[in-house]
């Protein structure tokens, strides 16, 4: 368990939510916000966030979203103690349960935790992404394993995605810009892909990738105009202030 003066209390969506996370390794940023917004969940359905960390993902779509329920997967036990604790400090435990799973794990043990085969109509995801043969990784291990990734971790993370999904139920994923490739290769058992790329200013390059998919969708991919975080002088842009501050959502298609 991360001792108190080893984590840090911060404020998002607006101070909407307080989370406690590590004051070192891996802690959560945009991205997490992100991917919350970009899940269209409604009341009374059932989500499951893999690789949760300390929850902020998971517990912004909840805190969006009255009466979901939301189950939070985590590797790390401290971590997954903390998204707990985070889930009761905002007044959302009885919605939350926190399970400390392995994605990459069996079957059997998802169900033991309670999360058996199709039964739940979101999954959302920030895998691991970048690849330690070709890029600095942290020499801090939870930093690491956050962040540093085996080839086949997004087949896996997305296998695992589509054993807990009844059918038409979505998948979103925040992925690097540069792995597009890979996402179009992982998702077998998924169609119905739309992608929104996110720009950190105009005129530069995407870093990172929203993308819904639907199990056992049909429709042909859809390239969806892009979010752009900042204005040219770094300032945050109104789309931006609107999902990291006041709990806007991503439009995707139905």
């Amino acid at each position: 368990m991360t001792a108190p003066d080893d984590t840090t209390e911060d404020a998002v969506l607006g101070g909407r939510l307080v989370l406690r996370q590590p004051r070192r390794g891996h802690r959560f940023g945009h991205d997490a916000i992100l991917l919350a917004a970009a899940v269209d969940a409604r009341p009374g359905d059932v989500a499951v966030e893999l690789g949760a960390g300390v929850g902020a993902a998971g517990l912004a779509l909840a805190w969006r979203v009255p009466n979901l329920k939301i189950a939070l997967v985590e590797i790390d036990a401290a971590l997954a103690a903390l998204a707990a604790e985070n889930a009761d400090r905002n007044g959302l435990a009885a919605r939350v349960s926190v399970a400390t799973l392995d994605v990459a794990g069996g079957a059997a043990d998802f169900t033991h935790a309670g999360l058996p085969p199709e039964s739940a109509q979101h999954v959302l995801m920030n895998p691991p992404f970048n690849d330690p043969a070709r890029q600095n990784v942290s020499p801090d291990p939870a930093r690491r394993r956050a962040h540093a990734a085996a080839a086949d971790t997004l087949t896996q993370w997305v296998l695992r995605a589509s054993f807990l999904l009844a059918r038409s139920g979505t998948l979103t994923l925040i992925w690097r810009a540069a792995g597009l490739a890979d996402v179009l290769a992982a998702f077998n058992d998924f169609g119905s892909l739309a992608i929104v790329p996110v720009h950190p200013k105009p005129d530069v390059p995407a870093i990172r990738l929203l993308v819904r998919a639907v199990k056992g969708g049909g429709a042909p991919l859809t390239l969806l105009p892009p979010l752009i975080l900042n204005d040219a002088e770094g300032r945050p842009s109104p789309a931006a202030e609107a999902i990291l501050r006041e709990g806007g959502t991503i439009p995707f298609p139905s």
